[in-house]
């Protein structure tokens, strides 16, 4: 999408998203703040337990780290809060678009992936060390972010989380919750990687405004944001896949 008509695609839709958002907040059935508690989610339990699995694979793909995509070459947009490559990703799914390639090279954890309710997209987010993503909002409440610890560098307190001016750590295979429309930033002021699973899931919401989230995530799904992305993924990985599956 040309740059200017993805700023007044947005800039238009904004007004309409935050009535949409105040909605949102108040049918929804966990609450409206910025964390959550992981027993809110009982599927999360599964993911915690195959932590170990999903671990040993992450290890695999960070072999080759040099050749992931920064994640501003997928998502274009996120440009505006990280530069160079500081922030690689390693992508399973976006709104209905699935990385087969990356999903046969993570077969047990794309496996555990097809099996969260309502999940909506799925990569690794790998930070940098020393890394800093500044202060930004979500595009959209009716979905929950999670990360899941994958490697979370000494000291922990050192790779922290502020969502709405709370701020807490990762912790490796323990996950946390929150709403990302509210303010939140990011650091690693560590001399290793940080690594999480990150995932977007379908907030519980009371009828009938769950009806309107899943229309709404369908228009998210179809976007040139999201078909962008797609084709941004397809030509990384026609470049990547001689050099990965050798």
């Amino acid at each position: 999408m040309n740059p200017r008509l993805r700023r007044i695609v947005i800039g238009c839709g904004q007004q309409t998203l935050l009535q949409i958002h105040k909605l949102i907040g108040r049918y929804s059935l966990i609450g409206d703040r910025p964390f959550f508690s992981p027993q809110q989610f009982p599927w999360h339990e599964t993911l915690v337990s195959n932590w170990a699995t999903i671990r040993g694979e992450l290890d695999q793909v960070l072999k080759k780290r040099e050749h992931l995509p920064n994640i501003q070459e997928l998502s274009p947009d996120q440009a505006e809060i990280t530069e160079g490559d500081n922030w690689k990703t390693f992508f399973f799914f976006a709104y209905g678009l699935t990385a087969e390639p990356n999903c046969r090279r993570c077969p047990e954890t794309a496996r555990l992936l097809k099996r969260v309710p309502g999940i909506k997209t799925a990569f690794f987010s790998i930070l940098k060390p020393h890394a800093h993503i500044p202060e930004h909002c979500g595009a959209y409440k009716g979905v929950i972010r999670y990360h899941l610890g994958m490697i979370v560098p000494k000291p922990e307190e050192a790779c922290r989380i502020k969502v709405g001016g709370q701020t807490t750590h990762w912790r490796e295979g323990e996950g946390i919750f929150f709403d990302d429309t509210f303010p939140h930033e990011v650091w690693n002021d560590t001399d290793g990687l940080r690594v999480v699973l990150l995932m977007d899931v379908v907030r519980p919401l009371r009828f009938p405004i769950s009806l309107l989230n899943a229309f709404i995530i369908r228009l998210i799904a179809a976007s040139p944001f999201i078909q962008d992305a797609a084709r941004n993924y397809e030509q990384w990985e026609r470049r990547a896949s001689a050099i990965w599956d050798k």
